[in-house]
C-alpha cells in the first residue's frame, strides 16, 4: 500500500444548514461552481487523478484501484462513531523529555501545530450504534505515530479505566514502533499497555485491535497482537521488523504482498480482513454478540413456538428408507453430497461471524470457526470441513485438519470460556493430516492439548458426529458434556481398511472389519459412547437438510436449557466424570 496521508483543505465536518441565500448571491454561487475545475488529487498507488469528494463519501478509499488511504484522527472517529458521541480522554498529558534528546521537544511541538492533535494516539469513549465502547486512534501523521511514553500511558490510562468500567475496547493501530528519541522508556511502553490489556482480559473484557497501515515495531509487538480478536484494513503493512531491514538482513527481495493483511490472515495472525465501508457494522456485530449474559439459554421469546418437525415429505421418506449395514453407513459417512458443517451452521444459527488463524503459524482452513446466534443465544461454533467439490476438498484438504487447525479450535474455545459462551462442534473427519509438515509441527501436541484443555473448560460443549469420526481427529473436537451421532455417521479408533491391515494384514477386509468394530450410532449409542442418535430420514443430502437442522436446533435449545444455573467447575466436572466412566 503507498504511503500517502489523505489531505484536506479543511477538517470534514458534520452538514450545519446555513441562512437562506439571495437568488442573486446563488446564482454566482453557481457560476462559480460551475467554472472551477473540480477537486482532485492523485492517488500515489495507480497513480490516476481522483475527484477528492468522491473518495471522500468512498470512505477515503480510492475508487480506481481500491488503494486505502490512511486516515486522520477525526475522520476515523466519525467513521465509526455515533455523531457526537465521543469523549476524549487524558489530553491533559504533557510530553516529557526522557533523554534530553536534542531537539525533542520542538518536534513533538512541530507535530502538534501541523496536526492539531496533542499526541500520536487519541482515546475516549464513544457509542457505536448505541452500543458504548472505549476507543482509541493512532495517526501517522504525528512522528509516525511512534510510541513514545504518552502514547504507552494513554493507552494503558484507557485500557484501566474501560476495565473500571466493564468496557470493551477498541484500538485503531497504526505505527511506526518505538518512539527513538525516547530510547529504553519507549520500550517500557510495550511491556506497561500489554500488562493493562491482561488485566482487562482477566476480567473478562473484550479487546478489538483494528490494524491499519503500517502497524510495525514495537506496537505490532504488543497491543497491537493481543486482542480476543484482530482485524485489519485491507493491504495494510503489519509486521515487526520492516520490509528493508528484512531485505537488508537476508539479502533477498520480499515476495510481493509478504506483511500485508492478507499474508497475516493466512499465517493465523489475523481474524478478519474487513472493508472500510463494512468496518462500524463488524464493530457492532462484534461488540453486540459480546455483551454479557447470564446462563446458556438467553433464547428469543418471540421464536419459542418454531416448528421443529420433519417436512411431511421427510416423514414419508423415513418410512420407506431401510436400515443399513455397518459398511453401507461407512460409505454413506464418506459420500461427497453428505450435508457438511458449514450446511448445518448456515441452517441452525444466525449471523455466523467466521473467524481465522491460531495466531503461531497459519489459518487451516479445514476447520471453520466463530460466533453465531442460536436463536438470540451466543455461541461459539466450529466445524470440521471437508469441502464440497474436489476443488473445495482440495483447499480445505479433505477435512483432514492439521495442527494450526487444532489450535485455532482451542483458541476459539478458551475465547467462548472467557465470555461465558457455549461450544458447539461438527465433526466430519478422517483423521488428522498425516504428513511431514503436520509432524514438523506438532500433530500429536496439538491433539493432546485439545482434549487436555477441553476437559476442563467451564462452558457446555455439545459435539456432534455428522460424517467421519475418524480416531483422535475426530476426538479432539469431541470432548464434550454430550456427544451426539447422525444414524449413518461413523466413528471409531481407526478407518475400517486401517484396523484390517493392522489386525488381519489385509486392508481389503475393510467391509468384515466394520462389522466388528462397533462404529455405528446405534452400536456408539449403546456403549454410552454417544448420547442421541439423530435422524437423517433416509440421507443426510440436501433435501434434508432443513429436517434435521430443525431436529438439531430444537434439541440443542434443550440441551443448553438443561445446562441453566450450573456453575463452570460443575459443567467441567460432569465432562470429566463422563470420559473417566470409559
Amino acid at each position: 500500500m503507498a504511503a500517502f496521508f489523505w489531505k484536506k483543505n479543511k477538517e470534514v465536518t458534520e452538514t450545519v444548514e446555513e441562512p437562506q441565500k439571495t437568488a442573486e448571491a446563488a446564482k454566482k454561487d453557481a457560476e462559480t461552481v460551475n467554472t472551477e475545475p473540480p477537486a482532485t488529487i492523485v492517488c500515489p498507488a495507480c497513480g490516476r487523478e481522483i475527484n477528492k469528494k468522491t473518495a471522500e463519501k468512498n470512505k477515503y478509499v480510492c475508487y480506481e484501484c481500491g488503494n486505502y488511504f490512511r486516515v486522520r484522527t477525526k475522520n476515523r472517529i466519525r467513521m465509526v462513531a455515533d455523531k457526537d458521541t465521543f469523549e476524549p480522554w487524558f489530553e491533559e498529558l504533557e510530553s516529557k523529555n526522557p533523554l534530553d534528546f536534542p531537539g525533542y521537544p520542538e518536534k513533538i511541538k512541530a507535530a502538534q501545530e501541523k496536526t492539531g492533535l496533542h499526541e500520536a494516539v487519541t482515546v475516549g469513549k464513544c457509542r457505536i450504534y448505541g452500543l458504548e465502547t472505549v476507543i482509541g486512534v493512532c495517526d501517522a501523521r504525528f512522528m509516525m505515530s511512534s510510541m513514545g511514553h504518552v502514547v504507552g500511558e494513554k493507552i494503558a490510562l484507557a485500557v484501566e479505566r474501560a476495565t473500571e468500567l466493564s468496557l470493551p475496547v477498541i484500538l485503531f493501530c497504526c505505527s511506526g514502533g518505538a518512539r527513538m528519541q525516547e530510547g529504553i522508556v519507549s520500550l517500557m511502553q510495550m511491556a506497561k499497555t500489554a500488562a493493562a490489556l491482561k488485566k482487562h482480559s482477566e476480567a473478562g473484557l473484550l479487546y478489538v485491535p483494528v490494524l491499519t497501515d503500517p502497524t510495525t515495531g514495537g506496537v505490532t509487538a504488543s497491543f497491537a497482537m493481543l486482542g480476543d480478536i484482530i482485524l485489519a484494513e485491507p493491504g495494510a503493512l503489519i509486521g515487526f521488523a520492516g520490509p528493508r531491514v528484512i531485505e537488508q538482513t537476508i539479502g533477498e527481495k520480499l515476495p510481493e504482498g509478504f506483511q500485508r493483511a492478507q499474508f497475516q490472515l493466512e499465517h493465523g495472525f489475523v481474524d478478519a480482513i474487513v472493508e472500510r465501508k463494512d468496518l462500524k457494522m463488524t464493530l457492532y456485530r462484534i461488540l453486540k454478540m459480546h455483551q454479557k449474559t447470564e446462563g446458556y439459554a438467553n433464547f428469543d421469546p418471540l421464536r419459542s413456538d418454531d416448528c421443529y418437525e420433519p417436512t411431511e415429505v421427510m416423514k414419508e421418506r423415513a418410512t420407506k428408507a431401510q436400515p443399513l449395514s455397518a459398511w453401507e453407513k461407512v460409505r454413506a459417512a464418506r459420500r461427497a453430497d453428505r450435508l457438511a458443517s458449514v450446511d448445518y451452521i448456515d441452517n441452525i444459527f444466525d449471523d455466523f461471524m467466521e473467524f481465522h488463524g491460531d495466531r503461531q503459524f497459519a489459518d487451516d482452513p479445514a476447520i471453520v470457526g466463530g460466533v453465531a446466534y442460536l436463536d438470540g443465544q451466543p455461541v461459539t461454533v466450529i466445524g470440521i470441513h471437508k469441502g464440497k467439490d474436489l476443488k473445495d476438498c482440495m483447499r480445505h484438504n479433505y477435512g483432514m485438519p492439521s495442527p494450526e487447525g487444532y489450535r485455532k479450535a482451542l483458541r476459539l474455545m478458551k475465547q467462548a470460556e472467557k465470555f461465558n459462551r457455549p461450544i458447539i462442534t461438527f465433526v466430519n473427519t478422517s483423521g488428522a493430516f498425516c504428513g511431514k509438515e503436520a509432524e514438523e509441527r506438532g500433530q500429536g501436541e496439538a491433539i493432546a492439548r485439545n482434549l487436555y484443555e477441553m476437559s476442563a473448560i467451564k462452558v457446555p460443549i455439545l459435539c456432534l458426529m455428522i460424517g467421519e469420526g475418524g480416531s483422535g481427529g475426530a476426538l479432539a473436537l469431541s470432548v464434550g458434556n454430550e456427544v451426539w451421532m447422525l444414524e449413518n455417521a461413523t466413528y471409531s479408533v481407526l478407518s475400517p481398511e486401517g484396523f484390517a491391515s493392522i489386525l488381519w494384514k489385509d486392508g481389503k477386509r475393510a467391509k468384515e472389519a466394520s462389522e466388528v468394530m462397533k462404529i455405528t450410532a446405534h452400536d456408539l449409542y449403546a456403549l454410552n459412547i454417544v448420547e442421541q442418535v439423530i435422524p437423517e430420514y433416509g440421507t443426510a443430502d440436501e433435501k434434508a437438510c432443513e429436517s434435521i437442522s430443525r431436529y438439531m436446533k430444537g434439541h440443542m435449545k434443550e440441551f443448553l436449557e438443561r445446562q441453566n444455573g450450573k456453575t463452570g467447575e460443575q459443567l467441567a466436572e460432569e465432562r470429566y466424570a463422563r470420559f473417566r466412566a470409559f
